[in-house]
């Protein structure tokens, strides 16, 4: 009888541990991540990156890429701004890699060149999406395509193992500061074979990320002092030091004009972060990749390509994990 007790107790004691090693293996599995940015464009790019760097428990950022848009200055200075956002957040010690000023047409003739414009972000494009891997290398872009595009144009292979999560247009209308910045590799990319999610903006409706927003009260009573404290204090894009993003992000909502009587402001690019982190919080349909061509988007409903298109945003759980997340 007491064998029989002390095998039985040798045999759960056991489950337990390999049940335990089991779900920490699962817990320990996180989401491969390049995070492609116009960081100095005005404010929801920072708020997105540090978003992402407060979720590292769920993500494994590979690398934060820079591109340049219309908007906040040529290469250096978006560079210099992902960098103040990773200091801030305790997490600069990854890499960040600039990549393209030009446009995808502009840089796609010298792409076999040892040197061009856009290299480094391109080549760790590459290199992260070849890498031996289980799931797809999540590509989260938030700014112009170019990146994304000279990275398949480069080597065509790795447009099977990417998923590229872009935040950009208003389709099925026109218009869209991402899109409108590179339209050609936005196209280049659409009649690819990539995994395309088009994380829908279309300002001035409810539907788009545009619904997905912050007033500069709740950022003023929230964000003070939240977030990792640093050493060595930052000096942001404005002016002044800063210890913590949190009082950061005060400084970049207290230089950022409101366009409406609202006195809110979307964080479009936040919003692309979190549905890749949890996918309920938007409602997502499969559609024939379209084309837009002469100002207007051309639907193409033969063709097998299709990709995902996301709307109907959850602002208050979006907003709320953002939040918490600190």
């Amino acid at each position: 009888m007491k064998y029989t007790l002390y095998f039985l107790l040798l045999f759960t004691a056991t489950s337990l541990l390999i049940n335990c090693e089991s779900k920490e293996k699962k817990e320990i599995k996180k989401m491969r991540v390049i995070f492609d940015t116009d960081t100095n464009n005005e404010l929801d790019d920072q708020h997105a990156l540090a978003y992402l760097l407060f979720n590292q428990s769920i993500f494994k950022i590979e690398a934060v890429t820079i591109n340049t848009t219309s908007s906040g200055g040529n290469i250096d200075m978006q560079y210099a701004e992902a960098k103040r956002v990773l200091q801030l957040c305790d997490a600069d010690t990854l890499p960040v890699l600039k990549g393209a000023d030009q446009s995808f047409q502009q840089i796609l003739p010298a792409i076999d060149s040892a040197t061009y414009d856009g290299k480094a972000a391109v080549d760790v494009i590459i290199k992260e999406a070849l890498k031996p891997s289980d799931e797809k290398l999540v590509v989260i872009a938030v700014g112009k395509l170019s990146n994304i595009a000279l990275a398949i144009a480069k080597d065509p292979t790795v447009s099977q193992r990417i998923r590229l999560v872009w935040l950009g247009s208003n389709y099925p209308e026109p218009g869209e500061h991402n899109q409108n910045n590179d339209t050609i590799a936005m196209n280049y990319l659409l009649n690819s074979n990539i995994d395309f999610e088009m994380v829908t903006v279309r300002y001035g409706k409810p539907s788009g990320t545009d619904a997905v927003t912050i007033t500069k009260d709740e950022i003023n009573k929230i964000m003070p002092g939240l977030g990792p404290h640093i050493t060595k204090p930052v000096i942001g894009r404005h002016g002044g030091e800063f210890n913590c993003f949190g009082d950061y992000s005060v400084n970049l909502f207290e230089h950022y004009t409101m366009h409406s009587d609202s006195k809110s402001r979307p964080l479009f690019d936040m919003a692309a972060v979190a549905i890749v982190k949890n996918p309920t919080w938007a409602q997502v349909y499969d559609q024939p990749a379209p084309l837009f061509t002469n100002g207007a988007w051309v639907e193409r409903p033969g063709n097998p390509h299709k990709i995902k298109i996301w709307e109907n945003f959850k602002k208050d759980e979006i907003i709320n994990d953002f939040l918490t997340s600190f």
